[in-house]
């Protein structure tokens, strides 16, 4: 590969520059300041440290008077308060004779009414994303971002006045992702901004497609000669179920990959407890894994996380558990693994039945859904809808979304929501309905189809 103008003294040494430093970050982030978790706070925590740890001062505790979390400060929690929320987080117990029933009725009407909405691991992606934003014009920012992708990424980086650099999947290679297709969009990008960021989802969503440990490797490679800073979109790594598919987190190549990638290569990586095998939306609990990041950087990223207090307690209990489950000698472990087993086999059937049905439907076609949540098939649309969609002002998909909604019920997402090569025309939609309900819809929605082209042609 030829070398960049400033470039020949990194390749002699053999050190590569970090893409996110103190002086390339977002400048904007180093004048927050919230003093009531700055420094003086985490000076707190190396006090507490140290007295645990036997060192003598002038006093043999550190009083937390900086903040107004009552409890962390020793009030007792209201009774009634805990009692409505493990009834919600475990609504098993509104058979039980321990709670009261004005609890039980509050609880079963929270249940009946909450959506499940807050932040999770999206809230940590936009940070990091903040982090990398800076410059103007042509020295604006840039992040590769696929195509489809989920639409957090272009919404962030709009809100963020940085650069989106498409990259489109190989559709037909089951959405694969080509690094020659990433050396297209950088090359062009770099006409007009500064890519300093190549974001990767896998398994991927919308598009359901897990990539293969060569692709990730090449994907670390490319990154590194290209000096971008990898953002690994994770959240669906336990959702993998065709035959021959595995998911290999990035970090984990990465380290086995060895020097100079191990040592250098910045990463971060993103998971969650709404998706997987849990599926636990309602508590918005996810993380952020640095790799590699620049210390002085990664100072300000917490300092930019503390602004926003703490996540709420059960989010956090629960995250404690995905990340380390029940172990084989606890009396939890088969019931846990039971259960576990049993929500990914189901969710493998339905990635099967939907591609099946889908691919028996003249004029649809869906590749096979090998991981994730979501199916993303390629419809054909008639020119005389295509036509009648532009006079409303509609995408050609949004339309027929918008019928389908109108006349079956079923509501999926259109394609172009989501990034799609010109005159291809998608939708999204998931594979969690029970069994029994999502024949039933796949069925039904494919009749639709039908019926649309027959009306337009």
């Amino acid at each position: 590969m030829a070398l960049r103008a400033g470039d020949s003294q990194a390749a002699m040494t053999g050190v590569k520059e970090k893409v996110l430093t103190l002086d390339t970050m977002n400048s904007s982030i180093r004048r927050v300041e919230y003093a009531v978790r700055g420094p003086i706070v985490l000076r707190a925590l190396e006090l507490e440290r140290e007295l645990r740890q036997g060192v003598k001062k002038p006093f043999t505790e550190v009083i937390r008077a900086n903040i107004g979390d009552a409890q962390a400060m020793g009030q007792k929690p209201i009774t009634f308060l805990r009692q409505v929320l493990a009834l919600c987080a475990q609504p098993d117990l509104l058979n039980s004779p321990d709670f009261p029933e004005d609890a039980k009725s509050r609880a079963e009407h929270i249940l009946r009414a909450c959506g499940g909405h807050s932040l999770g691991a999206s809230d940590a992606i936009v940070t990091v994303l903040k982090l990398l934003v800076a410059g103007e014009g042509r020295a604006r920012s840039g992040v590769l971002i696929p195509i489809p992708q989920y639409p957090l990424y272009s919404a962030a980086l709009a809100e963020l006045n940085a650069v989106q650099v498409d990259y489109y999947l190989d559709e037909e290679r089951v959405w694969a992702l080509d690094v020659a297709e990433l050396r297209r969009a950088l090359r062009q990008a770099r006409e007009h901004c500064r890519p300093c960021a190549l974001c990767v989802i896998n398994p991927g969503n919308p598009t359901g497609q897990v990539q293969t440990r060569e692709c990730i490797e090449a994907v670390i490679r490319f990154a590194f000669e290209e000096r971008l800073f990898l953002l690994a979109d994770e959240v669906y790594q336990d959702n993998v179920y065709a035959e021959g598919s595995q998911f290999h987190s990035f970090k984990k190549v990465l380290t086995e990959m060895g020097s100079p990638y191990a040592e250098q290569q910045e990463l971060a990586s993103f998971h969650s407890v709404s998706k997987g095998y849990m599926g636990e939306c309602g508590f918005r609990s996810g993380y952020v894994e640095v790799v590699n990041m620049d210390a002085a950087v990664q100072q300000q990223m917490q300092k930019l996380m503390s602004v926003r207090l703490c996540p709420p307690v059960p989010g956090q209990v629960l995250l404690d558990v995905v990340v380390s489950p029940p172990a084989p000698s606890d009396p939890s472990f088969a019931q846990f693994q039971a259960e576990k087993q049993a929500v990914l086999a189901e969710l493998a059937a339905k990635a099967k039945l939907t591609e099946q049905v889908f691919n028996e439907s003249p004029g649809i076609r869906c590749n096979p859904v090998q991981g994730a949540m979501y199916s993303f098939p390629r419809m054909q649309l008639p020119p005389r809808a295509v036509q009648h969609a532009q006079e409303l002002g509609l995408a050609p998909d949004m339309f027929f979304c918008m019928s389908l909604l109108e006349e079956t019920g079923i509501c999926v997402v259109p394609g172009s929501g989501f990034g799609q090569r010109e005159g291809t025309y998608h939708f999204r939609m998931t594979i969690l309905p029970p069994m029994e309900k999502l024949r039933p819809l796949l069925e039904k929605l494919s009749q639709f189809h039908a019926k649309f082209t027959q009306e337009y042609s």
